[in-house]
């Protein structure tokens, strides 16, 4: 965003999920730049499902620094969002260090493959639980302050999976189909009190969790994204920095009327 006309967002704050690596830190930074106060959430430690490598408190560290480089304050915590616990806590501490919370970015995911008839009911909830469940237990603690300020802007990280059908994929594609569910109800819920909410939704990104399903599979990322996706664009992902546009588009008042949609991000992909 280096460069860019400025998006008013000065002086708001914003809680990201899944700030470590990939695209929620490449929101985190790209929110920083316009002078928004991050607090930046991530599991920062490895999952037994799906198996690859998660965020770690170092990139967590190296985010604040990053963030404070660019002139804004930081916040940093090492949350699971399904601990409802760890959740408040970061919420809580994020009010009484902030005084608001303006931006959610509900990005915390994980992604695995397996026939839905040989997925194990661990697999099945792990990815329920974090994708779809963990987004609901950060929002109910983020949207009281939004409604009491009549202000705010929820963006769901979905994906084009939330959208369509794929094969090997049914506990993702639920979970995302979920939170596109989830981002028209409380758009509806919320709309009256001025908060927006949308559903982004991405085709394959680049980023390191492309990387660990790629090892699990005995794959090149590369071939993981086509595999996945399949866009009309000569592109096999698109980048973090991508949707970090996007998110900082979304919460400015520029996308002011836009609630309760899906905000794509496809390469084309849907087209086909």
């Amino acid at each position: 965003m280096s460069g860019a006309a400025p998006q008013d967002l000065a002086g708001q704050v914003a809680v990201i999920t899944g700030a470590a690596h990939g695209q929620g830190r490449a929101a985190a930074l790209a929110l920083a730049r316009e002078g928004v106060r991050i607090a930046a959430l991530d599991v920062a430690r490895p999952l037994a499902y799906p198996g690859y490598p998660m965020g770690s408190p170092g990139e967590l560290e190296s985010l604040r620094r990053e963030c404070r480089a660019l002139g804004v304050d930081c916040l940093s915590f090492a949350a699971d969002v399904r601990d409802d616990a760890a959740v408040s806590a970061a919420v809580k501490a994020t009010l009484e260090q902030f005084g608001r919370i303006d931006i959610l970015f509900n990005n915390a995911g994980i992604c695995g493959y397996g026939l839905a008839h040989e997925l194990t009911e661990d697999a099945w909830d792990a990815m329920l639980d974090i994708n779809l469940k963990g987004a609901w237990l950060v929002a109910r603690r983020v949207i009281p302050g939004m409604i009491e300020r009549r202000h705010g802007v929820i963006i769901n990280n979905s994906s084009v999976a939330g959208l369509r059908g794929m094969g090997r994929l049914s506990h993702y594609a639920a979970s995302k189909w979920g939170l596109v569910g989830l981002t028209k109800s409380w758009a509806i819920e919320l709309a009256p009190y001025n908060v927006r909410v949308v559903a982004l939704c991405p085709t394959g990104v680049n980023t390191p969790m492309n990387d660990g399903l790629a090892m699990l599979e005995g794959l090149t990322p590369q071939q993981i994204a086509e595999r996945s996706a399949g866009n009309l664009l000569p592109m096999p992902w698109i980048e973090p920095e991508d949707v970090a546009a996007a998110v900082v588009f979304l919460a400015s008042s520029k996308a002011r009327s836009i609630t309760g949609s899906e905000f794509v991000l496809d390469a084309g992909l849907l087209t086909r």
